[in-house]
């Protein structure tokens, strides 16, 4: 790996100076008094972290086209993010490989790549990362700007305060320090967080979740997660793992669940699941989820059963978290949407019996998104860190 010198520290010192920035990424370009007006911040609040921000080349400063400003009070012009700034390296961890993108610093993808793993071990994934990584920086000095820090998406249980991946099933892992291997190992800050944590961070930013207050997303495919915004914060708990819903059991008399207990949403409606109960019930040894979803759309009624059981459990599931925390919008995304037209309607018909009153008018939403959004909103992680020094 080659040497990288120590990346700059961003010039917002405060929360409220953070909170601006942020403000501006989701929603520029702004004026002050509308910046203002959003973080319920004074004007003279504003006016002092906005300058250091332009100065440092972060913010821009949309002249007017006569190029005056206003001969009274604090400047009209709208202020943007500098997205060509600084760059990002996100990247999200299968089982079976790698996804990774550089982003600028508004999160949208420059370069993408796509890298088989070998070996789920910690050691063997690692110099995967590595090797990637280089090739990623090295994609960066073509652009001439710097990589500022690094954002790695796993799935499972995750502490992004600590760097530490305490249980993946999927790859297989307990207890890996993974901040900081990685970290020793590309010489960059790295910040590590859940999956589907880290794509609810990118969706609040730059995807259906702005401007929303509170908002769920919740992603089915090889498990069930689900990602929740409360207060226009991503909430992740006292132990890193809200939004559990995966393991919200909904038939004390179903499958057994990997976690030791009965009919969780993940038993019934996982692409494992969904494989195991096919195979159960039609006799076919279906390969995998893909092969599952053919012999549905085929029109095998045991296959489509199986899918509709899945659609009542994922329902119930979204009106467990609806009725809770009342979202103002239940985004749905993951691998498992290619099979919605064979659940659909069981996801909202078990989603209207089981939201309590006016939960019930819960906005739900499908929005399909590539692997390849996944590893942007670890880029997202990245570049929340470097706004907040956050990073390891």
């Amino acid at each position: 790996m080659r040497s990288t010198s120590p990346p700059e520290a961003f010039p917002a010192h405060t929360p409220a100076a953070s909170q601006i920035f942020t403000t501006v990424l989701s929603h520029g370009p702004l004026t002050r008094s509308e910046i203002a007006g959003r973080t319920r911040l004074s004007a003279a609040a504003v006016t002092k972290a906005v300058r250091p921000l332009i100065e440092a080349g972060y913010l821009l400063e949309d002249v007017a086209e006569d190029g005056r400003q206003p001969a009274l009070g604090r400047p009209a012009n709208p202020v943007r993010v500098d997205g060509g700034r600084a760059l990002f390296i996100g990247i999200k961890m299968t089982g079976d490989e790698l996804i990774a993108v550089l982003t600028d610093l508004c999160c949208r993808i420059r370069v993408a790549r796509h890298v088989s793993l070998t070996s789920r071990a910690p050691r063997s994934v690692l110099a995967s990362t590595a090797a990637l990584v280089q090739e990623l920086l090295t994609e960066a000095d073509g652009f001439g700007v710097r990589v500022q820090g690094i954002g790695i998406a796993v799935s499972g249980d995750v502490d992004r305060s600590a760097g530490v991946v305490r249980y993946s099933p999927f790859l297989e892992w307990r207890d890996v320090p993974l901040a900081e291997l990685a970290g020793m190992t590309t010489g960059l800050p790295v910040t590590v967080d859940n999956d589907v944590r880290a794509l609810t961070v990118a969706e609040q930013w730059f995807g259906a979740g702005v401007g929303l207050s509170d908002f769920a997303l919740v992603t089915v495919g090889a498990g069930i997660g689900c990602g929740l915004v409360v207060h226009g914060q991503v909430v992740a708990g006292a132990h890193g793992v809200a939004g559990e819903i995966g393991h919200v059991a909904i038939d004390p008399a179903g499958p057994l669940c990997d976690c030791g207990n009965r009919g969780c949403v993940e038993a019934i409606a996982s692409d494992s699941a969904i494989v195991a109960q096919v195979r159960e019930v039609t006799g076919v040894r279906v390969a995998d989820a893909a092969a599952a979803l053919d012999l549905a759309h085929d029109g095998d009624p045991g296959a489509r059963e199986v899918y509709a059981r899945a659609g009542e459990a994922i329902g119930r599931g979204i009106a467990t978290v609806a009725n809770l925390l009342g979202p103002e919008r239940v985004i749905i995304s993951g691998e498992g949407l290619a099979a919605y037209d064979l659940f659909a309607e069981q996801i909202r018909d078990a989603f209207g019996a089981a939201a309590f009153g006016s939960a019930a008018m819960c906005d739900v939403q499908t929005r399909p998104l590539p692997f390849e959004e996944w590893a942007r909103g670890a880029a997202a992680t990245a570049i929340q860190s470097f706004i907040t020094s956050e990073a390891h």
